[in-house]
Formats: structure tokens, sequence, C-alpha cells
């Protein structure tokens, strides 16, 4: 299975942007499906977009308009681009395949 670590996380204010990381290797990077995903506390881990083996893309409702998932195939990274971020996005954002392992995820932290 590809391995993946997330970065890019941070404080931010309500409005703000980030861009979020998501680096593999060990598998055919390109042939993958990936999804995002985020935890906030005291919530069940949700799905929030996922890029396709054709770059096709899906979000979840909540996300729509604000967030962009993209690839980087050269560089073995997919990317979600979060603007317009809210205080209710806060959450730890992990990247994953089907059937993957959870890594540590990256921290988003929406506040004034």
């Amino acid at each position: 299975q590809v391995q993946l670590v997330e970065s890019g996380g941070g404080l931010v204010q309500p409005g703000g942007s980030l861009r979020l990381s998501c680096a593999a290797s060990g598998g055919i990077f390109s042939n993958n499906v990936i999804g995002w995903y985020r935890q906030a506390p005291g919530k069940q881990r949700e799905w929030v977009a996922t890029i396709f083996r054709g770059g096709s893309t899906h979000y979840a409702d909540s996300v729509k308009g604000r967030f962009t998932i993209s690839r980087d195939t050269a560089k073995n990274t997919v990317y979600l681009q979060i603007d317009s971020l809210k205080p209710e996005d806060t959450a730890v954002y992990y990247c994953n395949e089907p059937g993957g392992n959870w890594g540590q995820g990256t921290q988003v932290t929406v506040s004034s």
C-alpha cells in the first residue's frame, strides 16, 4: 500500500486559507484514489474530498466551493486547498486511500 504523510496545517483566522499536502510513497500514486478526511474534537472522522484516477473530484456538501483537492503526480503529492475557512473547519485532517492505514494527520485550527 502507498504510505501517506499529511502536512500543512496550522492556526488560521476565519476567512483565511491553508494548503494541506499529502505526500505519498511506496505505490503507484497516479493510479490511486485518495481522499481527505477530518475529525473535529469530540466528533467522528468524516470524509471531505476525493480525487479519482482520472483527476475528477468529489466533495462533501459542507466544503463545496471552499475546498479544492488536486494531485501533482510528479511530486507524489495530493493537496487540499482550503479557502474561506470557518471555525467549524477546525479538525485534524487526514488523507488516505481505500483500505489504507490512518496516519497522524495535520491539525487545522480556525480561530480569531
